[in-house]
């Protein structure tokens, strides 16, 4: 018998005094994707390293861990990312949906 993800938010995991800061580091991390490159089980976002720190990305994975522990987050940088930072979000099956929902892939002009 195989045992599926479960693939729901909770909502609750992060405390009402953190949900502001939480609200304000996902408002600087959307703001800093410049690229989002499709991955087998979930995105890789390209992130301008002027429009958010590492250490702010660090604190948005230590709260988004909790609530959405399905999750696998990967950070890495490099002179090839234009000197930003490669944030990787991957999960089971059905995670590029929350995914979409919550990271949309820019509009094309």
């Amino acid at each position: 018998m195989t045992r599926r993800a479960v693939l729901a938010c909770s909502l609750t995991a992060i405390s009402a005094t953190d949900r502001r800061r939480y609200r304000q580091l996902v408002n600087l991390l959307r703001g800093a994707i410049r690229g989002r490159s499709e991955i087998p089980a979930g995105y890789s976002f390209t992130l301008d390293r002027k429009a958010i720190t590492l250490p702010e990305i660090r604190e948005w994975i230590g709260l988004e861990r909790l609530c959405c522990p399905f999750l696998t987050f990967r950070i890495s940088s490099s002179s090839g990312n234009h000197g930003g930072y490669l944030l990787t979000l991957s999960g089971p099956a059905g995670v590029k949906a929350i995914l979409d929902n919550e990271f949309p892939a820019p509009q094309a002009d």
